[in-house]
């Protein structure tokens, strides 16, 4: 690393004594208001959507696939807003932008409401996607990492970090029945304006009045320059590089098994009810996995523990075409996938809290993110293309590889 990106590590480094007491109480009410925010963000930003897509597809007289590439565009654009939103997070914090992104955000779902047509719905996801850049997991991890930023907090902020996690791995399991309840009752366009005002009651004034940037007496901010050079630094060696490759190739895995595994179970020959309740399963797996992965962390290099789970998803993906036509080998498969499922999320801040400053951490994952974020949009897309050309095994054999190619990456993270 240069001189300079030192002297910006040095300048972030917190001062012997700072972390007091008062310091991580605050930290950890803003861990709580961030929880709440976090799984009221996802459920009505991103999870609730799939229960709108067939009454909107209805409405607009549009196809499904018409319909269902406005998410696909958010996501995009999500990605492409993330290094900018990490830079704005790194330089002013996460209070101003998260609130204005809640703004954003409870806007556009209240715009989304009255949509009438292919172009306006399009507009309006794209709205949601700077949203999702400004509120979502990325910001709410760099407001986290501010507070626990000390070479003494590290078991600190991997708890923070997992409370986070598993709070809001419930949203999917809140919003998407509260929605199908509010489209049953009132119509998806009421459901909608229900789901902003939620929405926006909750995440605008906890963004608002308790997410706050640390101040530590004796402590220099590192400079917009200083800043810049630990980022220059980072992405021109090799271990960046091996942490965009490990993160967005099984951050892509993920994706694909997360939007195909219901269809492939019932293609190997299961229910619909049982291949339904088999996928569930991922959710429930990925805090379990959080959890194991966590408490690893304290014994074991995280690189390693994040690379051996990573290979297990790649072998259960491998099995599921030979095993998965059994009740008990499809939940072996699914099990083994899902215990992977979502450490990605715990383990990515760790590492790169590890190697580089905390002064730069929401430019660096930003950068990363724009990679893995993408990925996650388009793999699905190409996966559904790939089952119709050559059937699912192939499906199944991609997901494999990319897992493989992403514990290969975490190995090679950890030896450099």
């Amino acid at each position: 690393m240069s001189s300079t990106a030192e002297a910006a590590t040095k300048a972030a480094a917190p001062t012997p004594g700072s972390g007091g007491r008062p310091r991580l109480a605050q930290g950890w009410r803003i861990v709580a208001a961030l929880a709440v925010t976090q799984t009221i963000g996802y459920g009505v930003l991103y999870y609730a959507f799939s229960v709108f897509l067939t009454p909107m597809a209805a409405d607009l007289h549009a196809g499904g696939a018409q319909i269902a590439a406005a998410l696909t565009g958010s996501i995009l654009i999500a990605a492409l807003c993330a290094p900018l939103v990490g830079r704005l997070l790194d330089a002013r914090g996460g209070r101003g932008l998260m609130t204005a992104g809640s703004i954003i955000g409870t806007l556009a779902v209240l715009a989304w409401s009255r949509v009438e047509n292919l172009p306006q719905l399009y507009a309006v996801f794209a709205a949601i996607g700077i949203a999702c850049a400004m509120v979502l997991y990325e910001s709410a991890f760099a407001v986290i990492v501010s507070w626990f930023d000390g070479p003494t907090h590290g078991h600190g902020r991997a708890n923070a970090l997992l409370a986070l996690t598993v709070v809001a791995g419930f949203a999917s399991t809140i919003f998407l029945p509260l929605t199908g309840l509010l489209v049953d009752s009132y119509g998806w366009r009421t459901a909608l304006v229900v789901l902003a005002v939620i929405y926006g009651a909750a995440a605008i004034p906890l963004h608002a009045l308790v997410v706050r940037r640390p101040t530590r007496a004796g402590h220099r901010p590192a400079t917009t320059h200083e800043r810049a050079q630990v980022v220059k630094a980072a992405t021109r060696r090799r271990p960046f590089w091996l942490l965009v490759i490990a993160f967005t190739a099984n951050g892509g895995a993920a994706a694909v098994m997360s939007i195909l595994l219901i269809t492939y179970l019932i293609h190997l020959g299961h229910s619909p009810v049982l291949a339904a309740t088999l996928a569930g399963l991922l959710g429930v797996l990925s805090v379990t996995g959080r959890l194991l992965t966590t408490g690893l962390q304290r014994r074991l290099p995280a690189a390693l523990i994040a690379a051996a789970i990573f290979a297990l998803q790649g072998v259960a993906a491998a099995l599921l075409p030979l095993a998965g036509r059994t009740v008990p080998g499809a939940i072996g498969c699914v099990l083994g996938f899902g215990l992977g499922f979502g450490i990605a999320s715990i383990t990515l801040p760790h590492l790169l809290l590890q190697r580089y400053s905390t002064s730069a951490y929401a430019s660096l994952s930003g950068r990363i993110a724009a990679f893995s974020v993408a990925d996650k949009a388009l793999a699905p897309l190409g996966a559904v293309a790939l089952a119709q050309a050559v059937g699912y095994q192939w499906v199944m054999a991609a997901v494999a590889a990319a897992c493989a190619i992403a514990a290969f990456a975490l190995v090679a993270y950890h030896r450099v």
